[in-house]
């Protein structure tokens, strides 16, 4: 009898079940969402595509190697970005994340027990900068605008080779009566400071051109189309300053030949560029992936090409004729495009000041030496 009411009591029994910190299930979510759900997909994504290539690679994924050292300094310049992004100053502008970039680089580089594990082959660190060189090159072809361009052919010419030259013959006069050094090698000091990055100058052109700041007075295509050129005669230069310091030819033979290099930079570039503008042809399905794919294809073709046959500073050339004669071609249809090399550039933005950073060495440096 005390049984049977006793399972009865327990079936009519209306008060809540007594649950151990109630208040806990109202604050975290299971399974989780927000913020840390997002960190805990990032790193799950990490860890999958490390095990992948780790299966793949073994010794190379793991620290010491090529990838370990490619992944790290992406990883930390990407980081470094964001932080750099984050620090405001009153009455300042907000600092680029390509400073952060570059600062990463530098330290994996000079703290003693990174630099042992974080490690990447001369030729690996060389063929991801000509990679990140050719898509912003192809993205600042894309970007001219070719009425503007135009208008102000005769400007950007001059503002791309008188800064440039002035620049390079003036720090060869103070490095050859300040310095002491040969003619021939302030020459070659001048082009490489008279250098003007496109990877700093084409991103923020590009921003200025979206937002539509001096577009039709054709500013940013005019500093785009300046400072690409500006970067080419500069690598011209030295390259042709170079041949002249450990060659017995003549000098006006070396300055003919890079004259004829110039020149055929720009032919290659028009035969690739008119190439482009037909094939893929626009009733093709996924046209844009496949221009953007050709496009970035015969830009690192180009730019790593030429290294290969030891022209280096003309495949920029080349990459910079081609993107814009194909973008003449596609129009208004090369949005797409843009967009993809804009994915791209994300990618390699980060690796190429990283890698920047990681070639500075301070312990090479004598600051007595430098100080004199």
């Amino acid at each position: 009898m005390l049984l049977a009411l006793h399972s009865v009591d327990e079936r009519t029994n209306t008060d809540p079940p007594h649950i151990c910190c109630g208040r806990l299930p109202r604050k975290c979510h299971c399974p989780p969402r927000g913020l840390f759900a997002s960190i805990i997909t990032k790193v799950s994504m990490a860890a999958v595509l490390f095990g992948v290539v780790w299966s793949i690679t073994e010794k190379e994924c793991l620290p010491g190697g090529n990838l370990f050292g490619i992944i790290t300094v992406l990883l930390c310049a990407l980081t470094g970005g964001k932080l750099v992004r984050l620090i405001c100053a009153p009455k300042l502008p907000a600092f680029p994340p390509l400073l952060g970039m570059l600062l990463a680089g530098v330290l994996l580089r000079n703290i003693p027990v990174v630099t042992e594990a974080v490690y990447i082959d001369f030729r690996w660190s060389a063929s991801l900068r000509n990679i990140a060189l050719a898509v912003i090159l192809s993205h600042a072809g894309l970007g001219l605008d070719g009425s503007a361009l135009k208008k102000l052919k005769t400007v950007w010419v001059r503002l791309a080779v008188g800064p440039c030259l002035t620049e390079a013959f003036t720090v060869a006069l103070v490095s050859h009566f300040l310095l002491g050094l040969p003619w021939i090698w302030g020459f070659i000091l001048g082009f490489v400071l008279g250098a003007v990055s496109p990877a700093v100058v084409v991103p923020s052109m590009l921003k200025m051109q979206k937002d539509g700041y001096g577009s039709e007075q054709g500013v940013p295509t005019l500093l785009m189309a300046a400072g690409s050129f500006d970067d080419i005669l500069c690598i011209t230069g030295f390259t042709t300053c170079l041949s002249i310091a450990f060659t017995t030819d003549s000098i006006w033979f070396n300055i003919l030949r890079g004259l004829l290099e110039i020149v055929g930079a720009m032919a290659a570039g028009l035969v690739f560029g008119l190439f482009l503008r037909c094939f893929p042809s626009s009733d093709q399905k996924d046209v844009s992936v496949k221009r953007s794919y050709l496009l970035l294809g015969l830009s690192v073709f180009a730019v790593c090409g030429s290294h290969v046959a030891g022209f280096p500073g003309l495949g920029g050339l080349c990459t910079l004729v081609l993107s814009f004669c194909a973008g003449l071609g596609w129009r208004e249809s090369k949005a797409p495009v843009e967009n993809n090399l804009n994915k791209a550039w994300d990618v390699s933005q980060p690796l190429l000041f990283g890698l920047i950073g990681a070639e500075i060495n301070l312990r090479a440096v004598d600051f007595r030496t430098a100080g004199k």
